[in-house]
């Protein structure tokens, strides 16, 4: 279990980094985590967790630790949910 928890953290860490990047590049303002939310939905049907809500906290959760040194490296030892 703890193995799983660390990739669903890491997964996160990535999808938040990567919805971070786009936001630099979009001239769309948050409203591009809309749309990738719907096309996972679309591609994806009932996946859980990937919904706007969902993608808006995992680019806060990246954004919250990126820059901090000491956290960035132990963000794979957090425990979510478990």
């Amino acid at each position: 279990m703890k193995k799983v928890n660390e990739e669903l953290i890491s997964m996160y860490w990535q999808v938040g980094e990567y919805l971070h990047e786009e936001s630099q590049r979009s001239s769309f303002g948050e409203s591009y985590i809309d749309s990738i939310a719907k096309e996972i939905q679309e591609e994806f049907p009932g996946i859980k967790g990937f919904n706007r809500r969902g993608l808006y906290r995992m680019k806060q959760f990246y954004e919250t630790y990126a820059e901090n040194d000491v956290v960035t490296p132990l963000v794979t030892q957090i425990s979510y949910g478990l």
